[in-house]
Order: C-alpha cells, then structure tokens, then sequence
C-alpha cells in the first residue's frame, strides 16, 4: 500500500510539474546580423487550361497571381498540354510551316500583364516532338484541354548540331520581343509584341524528360544561349533546371565550368527543384517527419552544391523554381482507372508549411528565389501540388502562406542569429531595411506549442494553421509575451516600432 500511495504522489507530482512548466523562450539575436536576404518568394505557372479566356476561373487566377507582386514569376507552357505550349507542333515542308500562337498567346499575354513591373522567368521548356529522333511519329490530341502524358518521347535530337532547337526557341523570344519573327522558308510572322523578358529558361528537368546527360544538355545550352543573343541580347539566362539535383555533383561540377562553353556564354542563373514525397505505406501522421527530414536534406544538398558553384562559377546566380510536396497518388496520374486516396485535411498545413521551411533555410544560404509550385495544379494535373481549391481555384493554405511571406519578406532584409530555443518550431529574425523587426515561425509538428518572448508584449502576429485552413491569416496581438502556434502553423510576428 505505502509502494502505492507513494507511487501516486510521484505521479500527480509530475503531472503538477509538467502543468507549472514555463514554455520554451524563443531565441533570436537581433544585434548580430549573419545575411543581408537575396531570396525572393515566388512562384511557377503552368500554362494549362484554367489559364485560358474561356475558362470561369481564368480572371480569378490571373487576379491571384497578381495579388501576390511577386518577382522572377517563372511562367512555363509545358509539353502536358500540346497545343497549349507548342508553337510549331509540325516540321516544316517545303511549302508549309504550322506555327501556330493562336491559343499561346491569350495565356502568355495576360500572364505578362499580370506580373507587369515584376521579373519574370520564361520557359517555353518543350521542344518539339518531331525534332527528336523517334521510331514513329508522336501524335497528340486534338482537344488543347486534353492532358497528354507521352508527347516528349526520344533522347536524341536529329540535328546533331542543335541548332535546328535553339533556332525554335530564338523565334519564340523574337515574336515576343520583336514584333515577330522570319520562319524557316523566308516568310515573316508578325506579333505586334514588344514585352520585355528578364529571364529565358533552357528546358525543364532535362534529366528526366529527355535524360540528357551534363555534356549533352550543356551543348544545348550554349546552342540556345548564341541563337537567342542574337534577337535579344538582353534576355539573360536560367541553365541546369535539374529535378532531382542530388547525387549529380557531376552536373554541376561541368555546367558550372566555364572551360565547358562556348566563349561568352552567359552563365547567369542555374536551378533545380525540391520535392518532399512520402512512402506509398506511410500513414499521414508520419508525413511531418518524412518532410521536414527530406528538407533538410534538401538544404544540406544546397549548401553543397553552392560550394560548387562558388569555386567554379561565383557570379552565377541560383533559383529554387520549384518547392513543393507530392503524394505517391500522383505518380499515377496517368493511369485512367486509378482511385485516388483522399488527401487529408492536415496534408495543405504541412505542405505550406515546408515551403515556409525552405524559403527561410535558402534565405540564410543566399539563395535568388525560392519558387513554390504551383498555382494551376489540381484533380488530374499533380493535384497535391495546388495552391488553389478546386473547382472554385480560391486559394488554400499553400497560396495564403506564399502571400504571408511575399508581403513580409523581401530582398535587402537583414537575417538574424536565431538558434530558436523551442523544441520542433523554426525560428528565424528579420529586420526590413526601415528598420522594424520580423520572426517568422514554422511549426514542424501536428500538435499546438506554446513559446514566450520577453518584450514582445502587444506585437502583431498573422497565423496560418490548421484552424484558419484556406481563410486569409488570423491577425492578434501578442499578450503577457506569450505565443501560441498551432499545429503545422505559419507565422509571422511583427514588433511594434520603438
């Protein structure tokens, strides 16, 4: 009985210990500054048919994008919708060529207007089919609203030199730079056009849809870099736009190598992309793990490759173009009679939740852009990549955490030393060029942690979790200098000027 009785007191003594415990004090060290922020939170468009005139949703989505003033937008047409991101889908003949703007151009004008004053990256990534040597010809839908999983197909260009694909992408940036363009036969093609691109990226994840290797893709490369220069001069360049950046050192060690171009091709900007993707058997309440874990592998693999590019190319320039997080189901997306699982609820927390993770991890290591994927994604097209819900494309937790971010974090922030100091929770200061003071807060858990920081009394704090969902951020001010961040929760505490 007395084993008992102490037993019990042993217990309610730790369950009073426990109740009386001070939460965890946030660390942060405004006096010691450790970067001045070159990272810009943007985000990847797909040209794919909500995008179009006649879509319901086309104004909304143009409205949201928009809304967000981002820079370096990266706007790509892509190879899943033939019609809608190829401009000359047939070779030419001897008599007839088939470019085509007729449905590029609404999609591309009105992505041009809406990020007008901003950056944009371009990336007609799709080469066309005929120009690849293949056993038959490629066909492809006649329906332009029709997802088409095998257009790309073939690992080797028939023009040896590449010049007949770098001549393609030249006419492209010609008809919207110039005004228009002179075609294979001699005959002109006017467009009127005459906007300004930033940024022409060369190809999208050529390791996996043509899978070129380093030497191949940077023959390429130089091929597109020269045509271009010549009707643009000033457009610079995006090069690698690798998919699965580690294990590939090789890659990087060639591209980045001057010694392996041609004189005078630019190397301005390389990318790659991060995917957080969980096991097929994981139950959702892992994923939190598997994710942030595979982040932070993902930013060791940064740091790594920034060492590359520093030794060999320091001037170059890096964006991150895609973040985001996929479910297994996705992979099946081709296969018509697959049953998706339903994505739970938590599963749009989380995945903004990483991308706020990442954007902060490649803030510290000085990284240009940090590009979340992607806003026109949903049933069908890599649906647990949206930022929007759907049919309604009103935005969900993935897009109100990018806009958190985009209208509190930019270029020429100082960062802070922030060891953090609370358990699971990212911790990382800013302080704006006018001087006031910023923390952004990732909660890597699906459970509520409460944390305390003296002299914080009366600051704003804008909350995305799991309770404000697909709602624009709760907006409170902070009482007794105690925080509440829910589980899976995004925020971002304002101080009040002194």
């Amino acid at each position: 009985m007395r084993r008992v009785m102490l037993l019990f007191s042993l217990l309610i003594s730790g369950a009073l210990t426990s109740l009386c415990q001070t939460p965890a004090s946030i660390q942060v060290d405004w006096n010691k500054v450790v970067r001045v922020s070159k990272t810009k939170p943007t985000l990847l468009v797909i040209g794919t048919p909500p995008l179009r005139r006649s879509s319901k949703v086309h104004d909304r989505i143009f409205r949201l994008i928009n809304d967000l003033q981002c820079d370096d937008v990266r706007y790509v047409p892509w190879q899943a919708y033939p019609r809608l991101g190829i401009a000359e889908l047939e070779p030419p003949t001897s008599t007839a060529t088939s470019w085509d703007f007729s449905l590029i151009d609404p999609m591309t004008e009105d992505l041009l207007t809406a990020t007008q004053g901003h950056s944009r990256v371009l990336s007609f990534s799709t080469i066309p089919q005929w120009m690849f040597k293949t056993p038959a010809r490629v066909a492809y839908p006649s329906d332009p609203d029709q997802v088409f999983w095998n257009y790309e197909q073939g690992t080797e260009l028939r023009d040896a030199t590449f010049q007949e694909a770098a001549d393609y992408f030249a006419r492209i940036v010609s008809w919207y730079v110039n005004g228009g363009f002179t075609d294979e036969l001699g005959k002109r093609h006017e467009s009127g056009h005459h906007y300004k691109i930033d940024y022409w990226e060369v190809l999208n994840e050529p390791d996996i849809e043509h899978h070129f290797d380093p030497q191949t893709y940077t023959r390429l490369y130089d091929a597109v870099v020269e045509a271009i220069h010549k009707v643009a001069p000033q457009i610079k360049f995006v090069g690698i736009c690798w998919s699965y950046p580690s294990g590939h050192p090789e890659l990087f060690e060639y591209f980045l190598n001057p010694a392996h171009h041609k004189p005078g091709i630019a190397l301005d900007m390389i990318s790659y992309h991060f995917y957080a993707v969980p096991g097929d058997d994981e139950n959702p309440t892992i994923y939190p793990f598997t994710f942030f874990a595979q982040a932070d592998k993902f930013l060791e693999i940064v740091g790594y490759i920034e060492s590359i590019r520093q030794r060999l190319s320091p001037a170059t320039g890096t964006l991150v173009n895609e973040i985001g997080t996929m479910l297994p189901d996705d992979w099946l997306q081709t296969d018509p009679t697959h049953v998706f699982q339903p994505v739970p609820a938590s599963y749009w927390n989380l995945s903004a939740a990483v991308y706020a993770y990442v954007f902060a991890g490649l803030s510290r290591m000085g990284i240009d852009a940090a590009g979340e994927s992607e806003i026109t994604s949903g049933p069908g097209f890599f649906r647990s990549i949206a930022m929007l819900n759907w049919p309604e494309a009103e935005p969900n937790a993935r897009y109100r955490v990018l806009k958190l971010i985009s209208d509190n974090f930019s270029p020429g922030d100082k960062l802070v030393d922030s060891p953090g100091g609370v358990p699971n929770v990212m911790i990382q200061g800013f302080i704006k060029p006018d001087g006031e003071r910023k923390l952004l807060l990732v909660n890597r858990r699906d459970r509520a942690v409460e944390m305390t920081l003296p002299g914080s009394t009366g600051a704003r704090l804008e909350t995305i979790d799991q309770i404000t969902g697909s709602d624009p951020p709760a907006v409170s001010r902070i009482e007794d200098g105690r925080i509440k961040l829910g589980g899976l929760g995004v925020a971002v505490l304002t101080f009040s000027p002194k």
